[in-house]
This record gives structure tokens, C-alpha cells and sequence, in this order.
């Protein structure tokens, strides 16, 4: 029986009873939430890991991806992206790995860490041929099910690319094309073979290796816009409509599901972005890559995405994928690693500032700040603090003899008005 399979029946199971503990819930609305598919928990059987919920209600969660790359394959380095992410707030890992042993490469990150895991099956099925065209049909499912029995929580599958989205994308007008790797692998795969996308004409034969597994589908956005001009067009919104269509398909099938989305948005369309996939894809929980507000910031892309990200999770995106300041110009280092996953989590928090089901939590913890600010507290300050490690260190480097910060001094604000306070409450007393 699946997770989901067990919610419908209205058994409220461990894995329902740790999120509902973890996000201050009832279990029996999160049960609910996981039999209608609003919130997906991805926690493969056949590994252990904490368990981590993901939609309506409940706090805006974090993906960092890393994986090796042809041109760079060094698992250690791999490994300790993998732990870095974890250790600053990442709530889901994604092993995007293209280069090197990828079995091997995938086992060491899963023992890595303790956090849910998403793999992208289709780059190992191109792996197994020497060009992506000459892939077949059963190296793109066996390559699933190798994901799943090895217990891979969730997989990206791009099924939504089909020969409509190919005739769209012939007949519009895009910049990019397609910026999806995967995306373009089944493109081209497509093109070459003059046959439909496996994992769509077939998707009930996916549906069929996730349920032995109890594996999520993350319903990959393979014709998301990679730039502002592309944003908004026919084929993301075909391909939104073919995604709600199997978010259905893979509900019936008792299968637990999310939606990915873009990609590249200006900020005046996120929203349209963000209500048009929930409505076609019956509230799905929803999971963006940025969105990217702006294609003119390389290098600081991990912001462009966090700022699109916060205005996405007010909207009602449920899951955010980091970005790095290493996004279009390389493979991210570590250091690359720990920034995108803690820009990330400020846009997550700050979203969870205006959702339901989140809000009085999150403002709870931002008025302690608030009261520790005022308190000269520093050391609650640093506790509370998304990167308390950066934030000492910060103040520390910069000596005052004050016990406020050196920017002020005694000239502190807050401790001036304290103090006046203070003083005016002893006069009333006396």
C-alpha cells in the first residue's frame, strides 16, 4: 500500500504523524491534505531518512541541487555540497549528476545525508548510450526503477513534453527554445526517433514502478521559459494543462505528485504564473526553480531567484528550488552551495510570513528577533538568526566597546529610548 493509498483510507501513518508534529498540525488534516494530493510527503520505503512534508499548510520548503558534471566529477566535492546544503536549511537534495560512476556517485550522496532525495532518471538512460537520441524507451524506465529501488524519494520526469509542445515550440516565437536539460533531451530524443515521448504515451507503465516503489512524481517543467521574453507563452501553458491532466492520472493511481514551474518570470507575471498552474493542476503542491526575475544578473542569480521566490510562495508556490550565484556560468562550489541554500531560505521564511496554516508561526519566531534586538540579546540574536555563524562573525570583526553594535555605539536607538523610558517610569514611581 501507498502513502497516499493509506491517507485515503484514513489511516493516519508515522510519516503523516511527523509532519504534523514538525509543522504544529492535526494529523488527520494532513491526512486529508495527502488522500486529495494537496501535500505530498516523498519518503521512499526502501530508505531512511526524516520526513519532510510538502503543500497546503505548511511551511515553504527548500531543494538544493547539486551533482558532478562531465567536465567536473569529483563525488568528495559532491559529498560535501550534499552535507553543506543539510547543515544550512536545504529540506530536499536533488542528484542532478551527469558525469562519472553515477550509480555510485548517487549511493554516496544518499548515504550522505538525512534529508528526502530527487534523482532526474532520464540523464542516466542518456548516459547508458553514447548520444541521448539513441537512448530507447526501456533505458528511460529501467533507469526509473533503478532510482527506485536504490530508494530515491522523488524523480523529475518530463512528461509533459509531447508532440504538442514540439509544434508549439516550432510555431513560436521563443529566444531560448527549451533550457531544460531534460526537456531537451526528450525533444531531441523525439525529433530523432519521430515517436512520441516515452514517459508520456507510456506514463501508465511509470505509474506502475512508483506505486511498487511508493516513489513521488515531480511532473518536470521541460518547456519552462529560460528568459523574460519567453515567459508567460503557449507552450509553458500547454504544458500546464498536459501536467494537470496526469496530476490526475497519477492521483488515481494512488501515487503522491508535484508540479514543477519556471524558470524565468517578471515579477508581474508570477502571480499569473502561480494561480493558472494550481487551478489547471487541481492545487498540486507547486515547485519553482526561482523564479528568475531578471536574465541580467549573472552572478547574483541566487538573489533574482529569491526575490522571485518570496513573491511566488506569497502566491502559493510550496517548494523552492535554489539557485546559486554560480547559475549560467559554471558548476556551483561549496561555497556557492551554502549562499544559494541560505538566500533561499530568507525568500521560504519570508513567504511563510503572509501564508496561512504558517504565518503565526513564522511571525512568532521573527518577533523573538525583534525582542532580542531590542534587548541587546546577542546571543538569542545568533540563534534565531537563518545563518547565526555569519552574523557573529560579522559583529565580532568590528570591536565597539558598546554593548550595542559598532554602527550606533551608545547612540543606539532602541537603547536611548530604553533608557529614557526607564528613567521616566522611576520619576512617576518616586
Amino acid at each position: 500500500m501507498t502513502l497516499m493509498e493509506d491517507a485515503k483510507r484514513g489511516i493516519i501513518t508515522p510519516q503523516i504523524e511527523a509532519v504534523a508534529r514538525d509543522e504544529g498540525i492535526d494529523a488527520r488534516t494532513i491526512c486529508s491534505c495527502v488522500a486529495r494530493g494537496l501535500i505530498s510527503i516523498p519518503n521512499n520505503p526502501a530508505r531512511d531518512c526524516r520526513v519532510v512534508g510538502i503543500g497546503k499548510y505548511l511551511s515553504t520548503k527548500i531543494n538544493a541541487n547539486i551533482g558532478t558534471s562531465r567536465d567536473h566529477i569529483n563525488i568528495d566535492d559532491e559529498i560535501e555540497k550534499a552535507k553543506t546544503a543539510e547543515a544550512f536549511g536545504a529540506d530536499a537534495l536533488m542528484d542532478l549528476s551527469t558525469g562519472g560512476d553515477l550509480d555510485l556517485i548517487r549511493k554516496k550522496i544518499m548515504d550522505a545525508v538525512n534529508i528526502p532525495i530527487g534523482s532526474v532518471p532520464i540523464y542516466q538512460a542518456a548516459a547508458s548510450q553514447e548520444a541521448v537520441v539513441d537512448m530507447t524507451s526501456d533505458d528511460m524506465f529501467n533507469a526509473v526503477r533503478k532510482h527506485a529501488k536504490d530508494g530515491i524519494d522523488f524523480v523529475t520526469i518530463h512528461a509533459g513534453v509531447n508532440q504538442d509542445s514540439l509544434k508549439r515550440i516550432k510555431q513560436g516565437n521563443r529566444i531560448t527554445d527549451i533550457v531544460s536539460r531534460g526537456g531537451s533531451f526528450t525533444l531531441a530524443w523525439m525529433l530523432h526517433n519521430g515517436e512520441d515521448n516515452p514517459f508520456y504515451s507510456e506514463y501508465d507503465y511509470l505509474l506502475e514502478i512508483a506505486q511498487e516503489y511508493d516513489m513521488a512524481i515531480s511532473l518536470g517543467d521541460g518547456m519552462r521559459p529560460g528568459c523574460i521574453h519567453d515567459a508567460s507563452d503557449g507552450p509553458s501553458f500547454l504544458e500546464f494543462i498536459t501536467l494537470g491532466e496526469l496530476v490526475r492520472r497519477t492521483r488515481e493511481a494512488n501515487i503522491q505528485c508535484f508540479v514543477e514551474g519556471p524558470g524565468h518570470v517578471p515579477i508581474d507575471e508570477i502571480e499569473l504564473s502561480v494561480k493558472g498552474m494550481k487551478s489547471l493542476c487541481d492545487d498540486a503542491p507547486l515547485y519553482l526553480l526561482g523564479p528568475l526575475v531578471t536574465d541580467i544578473a549573472p552572478g547574483y542569480d541566487h538573489i533574482t531567484g529569491a526575490i522571485g521566490g518570496t513573491f511566488a510562495g506569497m502566491c502559493g508556490t510550496d517548494f523552492l528550488c535554489m539557485t546559486t550565484p554560480a547559475e549560467h556560468l559554471a558548476l556551483p562550489t561549496n561555497d556557492d552551495i551554502r549562499e544559494g541554500t541560505i538566500i533561499t531560505k530568507i525568500a521560504a521564511h519570508a513567504a511563510d510570513l503572509t501564508k496561512e496554516g504558517q504565518k503565526e508561526r513564522a511571525r512568532a519566531v521573527d518577533d523573538k528577533m525583534a525582542t532580542a534586538r531590542k534587548n541587546l540579546d546577542w546571543e538569542t540574536q545568533y540563534s534565531l538568526a537563518i545563518d547565526g555563524e555569519r552574523a557573529r562573525s560579522i559583529r565580532e570583526s568590528r570591536i565597539t566597546g558598546s554593548d550595542a553594535c559598532s554602527m550606533c555605539g551608545d547612540l543606539c536607538a532602541m537603547k536611548i529610548v530604553s533608557k529614557a523610558l526607564e528613567e521616566e517610569k522611576e520619576k512617576k514611581q518616586n
